[in-house]
């Protein structure tokens, strides 16, 4: 074997082997099993009983997919107050971690026993929030003095941290998002656990010790507010029998006297009232807080210090005498769950309050549906394309395939070391890789075949081949990138994945194809001669005079483009706008089919609660069925919401506990709830604008530096038709669905609309490099013959390269669910589109702006192919 062909089979070699110990073990390992391997110090009966109880309590669930939240619970359950340090190396108990020392175990055992495929919240069930941080409210409160502005987000993070772990959810993802926003997720949550993981997470526990004014009754009687303080009411305490008690209005200072809070307290513990029982939260103060509230009490003694928590007066004793031993009690007539939560809180509070945003939760179940839907379309996605190559390539079909099956292992592989988590989009950016990853091999492979016609040796035509497609091949996947790229950057969750899945599957497709496919052809050849490359040619010297018609098409391109958007706009109008964009709740359910209600009575329940706009839809998923109410804010309260402005209550809450009063027997039962502020649905839509434009100008740049000035024009007035035919026909979905709904915008369809404008120029850039070197050959005849010539010539590579494509995108279709379909549905239409404009819009947009005249081109850029052929190429073929 040649030197440069075995350092080419040694890097291969070292990235299987790395992407396959990347990927293992990819299924996380029961937390029990975890538990029972490595508890083997000090064994004794009690530990025997915990595993087995632990065990009993799983199997309860033996029905439902393995969730190691839910295992976690049992586990904790199972244990109970056992002390189980004893039974673990002393490595085991962080010393720092702020937990309990069970939780402590557990969290690391459930960190050792995760496998590495993350699943995102819509694959395994959950709950997402994003939070955004109220630091003008801190500021006021003079939190600026301990924390900087910029030390907001770190220290929520890793407050947030502290309270998620001692909740025990498997692998949560905290991490910022903006400059003052935090992504939550918390995956295996069922609907149930949502709203106590919502609270926990958004309670401040803000605390703070207010000086009430010492003249505040008389102040107060005579209507009178001096300046520095304001009114607040301290709520009173309800009777044993349950009577309501009597509120005192007080006047207390706007700031925390000299600055006393939360972050002054070391420790809680809830202790009970020796007189009445009752839990009370008692509280050490640090060394610093110590020194202060023994000066503060020490200066106002006679006076009353009111305990102020997230904003509202619990309390206001009387300082009878200086208190300067450094602890206290708070009370308030809790309960023993509220004493132990806001204890919890206390010792990891919060610097500033936080406002839920967004929130996004998916039942386990349904998660568990999604999975084997997502898995189902890929697997097929993948066969259908690996079949397609086998049977029209023959023998480089087949190299083709284990370069793809390269590509997949490499592409997991790198996915899992980045700890990306796995979500239906990500999904589907991996087919379309497998899409993405055949077309450079069927570009190579039509050179390779055009060479041999041309008389080519087998060694020759291989070699031109992949020289004289590189350059095509690093155009369109480039173009590709500017896309993906986007995604990333102002993409979030789903859509993010998705970005990421295509952006690392682009650099893969060029290394399985250029590294790969080529390895094997060398070694292919040097094992004997080789007369020819057997290959399946159907589409064959044809002479299509496509540009005859390219002004009757370009006028009816336009045309339906009008039709559509207008019909979206005029009569679909805000219902064309998903949650997303147009901010409100989308709350799906699942119900007894034979208690179906209709759509008519359904929205009828629904608008008599006055919440929204609504929109209600009944959607299959494999073989299953699930009612999607969407409720939309009102467009005055959209225009009008601050940034920041917080969701106080879900509307999807409300219709679905009004459809569970009207309709009892459909025993409707919430799988999925989706709420998104106004200001989040306003930026998710100016993000998607900023993107888009950014991707075209990205285009119209790189195509002008590759090509000439009025090719990049084409492309991108093509790119543009693409967009906009793709909109149009979306919109005109509504035509075949019950109440006018049809699909409706959302992050998904961005998403595919951005693959469109990085991959329906792909056809396009085969054409236009066509044209090119066509030209600079001098081959005789008009501009327009020219451009015919080459559209026919590459014809056979657009309809295969865009039809691979198109088969992997049906196939998520028929299969794929929620999300996967609508992205699906959208990109189909796009690569339909595309390779219709590059030939009737883009090629015919360059004719015209040259009005038939050949036009002038440069030196052709592509140096690297020249290198690869002179390398490639032995002396004498």
């Amino acid at each position: 074997m040649k030197r440069s062909h075995l350092w080419k089979l040694l890097l291969i070699l070292f990235a299987v082997f790395w992407a396959a110990t990347e990927i293992y073990p990819p299924q996380a390992r029961n937390l029990i099993d975890q538990f029972d391997k490595t508890a083997v110090l000090n064994p004794d009966p009690s530990l025997n009983e915990v595993i087995k109880r632990a065990k009993e309590l799983d199997a309860m669930q033996a029905g439902k997919k393995y969730s190691p939240t839910l295992t976690y619970s049992n586990l904790l359950a199972a244990i109970g107050t056992n002390d189980i340090r004893r039974h673990f190396p002393t490595n085991y108990i962080p010393r720092e971690s702020g937990l309990a020392p069970t939780a402590a175990i557990l969290n690391r055992l459930q960190r050792e026993s995760a496998g590495k495929f993350k699943l995102g919240i819509d694959l395994q069930g959950g709950t997402q929030f994003m939070l955004e941080i109220d630091s003008e409210k801190a500021a006021t409160n003079n939190m600026r003095q301990t924390l900087g502005a910029s030390a907001f987000i770190e220290q929520a993070i890793e407050v947030l941290r502290k309270r998620v772990d001692a909740m025990g959810v498997a692998e949560p993802i905290i991490q910022p998002a903006g400059a003052n926003r935090i992504l939550v997720q918390l995956p295996g949550l069922t609907a149930s656990a949502t709203a106590e993981a919502r609270a926990n997470i958004q309670r401040a526990a803000y605390l703070e010790f207010h000086m009430v004014h010492p003249q505040s009754r008389e102040h107060l009687a005579n209507g009178r507010i001096p300046p520095g303080y304001e009114r607040k009411v301290i709520r009173g305490k309800a009777g044993p029998n349950g009577q309501p008690g009597q509120d005192e209005t007080v006047l207390i200072k706007r700031g925390s006297e000299r600055g006393m809070g939360g972050t002054h307290i070391e420790r809680t513990s809830v202790i009970h009232n020796q007189m009445t029982g009752e839990p009370e939260i008692n509280f050490t103060l640090t060394s610093e807080g110590t020194k202060l509230f023994g000066e503060v009490t020490t200066a106002h003694v006679g006076e009353r210090l009111g305990i102020v928590l997230d904003g509202e007066v619990i309390s206001a004793p009387n300082i009878n005498t200086p208190i300067t031993g450094g602890s206290g009690q708070i009370t308030g007539r809790f309960t023993e769950k509220e004493a132990n939560d806001l204890a919890a809180a206390l010792d990891n509070p919060l610097a500033a309050p936080l406002h839920v945003m967004e929130e996004r939760s998916v039942d386990p179940s349904l998660g568990a549906d999604s999975v084997t839907s997502g898995l189902k379309s890929a697997v097929f996605g993948i066969l259908a394309v690996g079949l397609f190559m086998l049977v029209y390539y023959l023998f480089a079909g087949l190299v083709a395939n284990i370069a793809l099956m390269v590509n997949m292992l490499l592409l997991l592989g790198v996915m899992c070391s980045l700890d990306v988590t796995f979500t239906l989009p990500g999904i589907a950016g991996i087919v379309l890789t497998v899409g993405m990853a055949v077309d450079a091999n069927v570009l190579i492979y039509e050179r390779i075949r055009e060479e041999l016609a041309a008389g080519k040796s087998v060694r020759g035509a291989v070699a031109a081949g992949y020289s004289k497609a590189f350059g095509t091949i690093f155009d369109s996947h480039l173009t590709t990138l500017i896309s993906s790229v986007l995604l990333i950057i102002l993409g979030t969750g789903p859509v993010k994945g998705f970005g990421v899945a295509l952006t690392v599957g682009i650099f893969l497709s060029l290394f399985t194809a250029l590294i790969v496919t080529r390895l094997i052809f060398d070694t292919w050849l040097e094992t004997g001669e080789r007369k020819s490359v057997p290959m399946l040619h159907l589409i064959r010297g044809t002479k299509i005079d496509f540009l005859k018609w390219a002004l009757p098409a370009f006028v009816t391109s336009w045309t339906i483009i009008i039709l559509g958007i207008g019909y979206g706009v005029i009569v679909r109008g805000h219902n064309l706008l998903g949650v997303e964009f147009a901010g409100g709740d989308t709350v799906t359910m699942r119900f007894e089919s034979a208690a179906k209600p209709g759509v008519d009575e359904i929205r009828r329940t629904v608008e008599s609660l006055k919440i929204g706009d609504s929109a209600i839809q009944y959607q299959s998923e494999g073989a299953k069925e699930y009612l999607r109410v969407t409720v939309s804010h009102a467009a005055d309260a959209t225009r009008g919401a601050k940034p920041g402005a917080a969701l106080e209550s879900s509307n999807g809450l409300k219709a679905e506990q009004a459809l569970l009063k009207a309709f009892p027997n459909a025993k409707f039962e919430r799988v999925q709830l989706d709420t998104v502020g106004p200001t989040i649905g306003f930026e998710i839509q100016k993000a998607a604008i900023l993107a888009s434009l950014l991707s075209l100008f990205g285009i119209l740049i790189y195509v002008a530096f590759r090509y000439e000035f009025s090719f990049a024009v084409g492309a991108v007035v093509a790119v543009l038709h693409d967009v906009l035919m793709t909109i149009g026909i979306y919109c005109l979905t509504g035509l075949f669905h019950d109440g006018n709904l049809g699909r409706q915008f959302n992050a998904t369809f961005i998403a595919a609309i951005l693959t469109i404008i990085g991959f329906s120029i792909n056809d396009t850039i085969v054409i236009f490099d066509r044209i090119r070197e066509d030209l600079k050959l001098g081959k005789r005849g008009t501009f327009r013959e020219i451009m015919n010539t080459a559209l026919n010539e590459t014809l056979s590579r657009t309809i295969i390269t865009s039809g691979t494509v198109f088969l992997a995108t049906i196939i998520l279709f028929l299969f794929g669910g929620g999300p996967i379909n609508d992205f699906a549905f959208t990109f189909l239409v796009g690569i339909l589109t595309g390779t219709y404009s590059s030939i009737y819009i883009a090629s015919a947009l360059v004719l015209w702006w040259h009005k038939g005249e050949r036009p002038k081109l440069g030196t052709n850029p592509t140096t690297l192919s020249g290198v690869i052929e002179v390398e490639s190429t032995p002396k004498g073929a």
